[in-house]
């Protein structure tokens, strides 16, 4: 399977069920992560000593972010085949904003009309309306989400897969993109320079090239030259992720984050078996039609699970279990999140659709006009 010809290309073009779990797994992972051990105002607690069995894992879940990254570099590279830019930003657009703004005006309704103080942002009505740009960071005004961080690194990628769509994607493009950009990452690792880090992003490089490069393999096969760049890629991931989890170990301490680095090793290798198993089709027989709900429910449920968390924790720690309220609050969260892809995602995203649909069908040809009589139609 090596040509674009082939099952694997007809097969890298639609909607793949195993990436709307493992969307969904990356959720729950960064979910747990906030949940278990870093919303310690939340709960009024070190959330490490109410939950001490999953303490591990649940600091794992910060890498939940990495694997996200990974799936955006595969599905961003397969949505920018054979399309224009305008194309490629309209549906990113559609995407990220509907669910984005319901989050912010929520947000802001949260702290502006209750007693939470948990995770306040503490913003001026001006600060969130910079943040609806989702170029917050930009400006130097605080995400008045804290999960809206990795949105910022989504845009940059963007910005910079624009460049592939302008000169048009192909295979050897794609490598030349891909070649540059880890050279560029391994190199600036560890710099401070926000220069450096704005552009080149080399904290998380590898993992949207590791996943551009297990789509390329998707479509084209499981090329020498693209198990090079992932096994590349896969390096400076785990350099990038030790270096993160351990400077958050440092900050909090070990008791707070009890995460070995062994554990961290082994969690981004896992990812990149699980995006392996992805392109080479092993995970092809999950074809549950829930998946899609799922993969529907991942982008709302990261936005509002912090807000979720905030106002329910608090109110319900007192009266009920740890474990208790934390399943109560998962599952208000979820249930939410369902409701705004329902109501703000899902109309967006079919109206564009169908304009789209429409755009695309040629017009009917006019009707013909009868002859009058006596008359002869031209002949050319």
């Amino acid at each position: 399977m090596t040509g674009a010809g082939s099952g694997g290309a007809a097969r890298g073009s639609g909607r793949l069920g195993e990436l709307d779990l493992l969307r969904f797994v990356a959720a729950l992972a960064v979910l747990s992560f906030h949940y278990f051990i870093a919303f310690a105002s939340v709960w009024g607690d070190r959330p490490s000593k109410l939950f001490p069995a999953i303490s591990t894992l649940s600091g794992l879940g910060i890498l939940g972010v990495e694997l996200f990254f990974m799936i955006s570099g595969f599905v961003i590279l397969m949505s920018i085949w054979g399309r224009g830019l305008g194309a490629f930003a309209l549906s990113r657009l559609v995407r990220l904003f509907p669910a984005y703004w319901v989050s912010i005006g929520v947000t802001a309704a949260v702290y502006g009309l209750t007693a939470a103080t948990a995770l306040d942002p503490k913003l001026s009505l001006g600060e969130y309306g910079v943040n609806l740009t989702m170029l917050q960071r930009a400006f130097g005004v605080y995400d008045a989400n804290g999960v809206y961080w990795s949105l910022w690194a989504e845009l940059r990628f963007y910005l910079l897969i624009s460049v592939l769509v302008l000169v048009g994607v192909t295979f050897n493009r794609c490598l030349v993109f891909m070649g540059v950009w880890l050279l560029a990452a391994g190199f600036f690792a560890g710099s401070e320079n926000k220069w450096v880090d704005l552009v080149v992003m080399p904290k998380y490089a590898a993992y949207f090239v590791g996943g551009m490069a297990f789509f390329l393999m998707t479509k084209y096969g499981p090329k020498l030259i693209l198990w090079c760049v992932a096994g590349i890629s896969a390096g400076l991931a785990v350099n990038a992720a030790l270096n993160r989890v351990t400077g958050r170990v440092e900050l909090v301490g070990y008791a707070a984050m009890p995460v070995p680095g062994w554990a961290v090793a082994a969690t981004v290798i896992c990812f990149y078996v699980l995006m392996a198993m992805v392109a080479l089709g092993w995970l092809r027989w999950l074809r549950w039609r829930g998946l899609v709900v799922l993969g529907a429910l991942t982008y709302p449920l990261y936005l509002f699970h912090t807000t979720a968390a905030v106002l329910i924790v608090p109110a319900l720690r007192d009266a009920l279990p740890p474990w208790l309220t934390a399943l109560v609050t998962l599952l208000a969260a979820m249930a939410f999140s369902y409701l705004v892809y329902r109501i703000a995602e899902r109309p967006v995203q079919e109206f564009v659709k169908a304009r789209r649909r429409r755009s695309a069908t040629p017009p009917p040809p006019p009707p013909l006009m009868p002859f009058a009589a006596g008359e002869k139609a031209s002949v050319p």
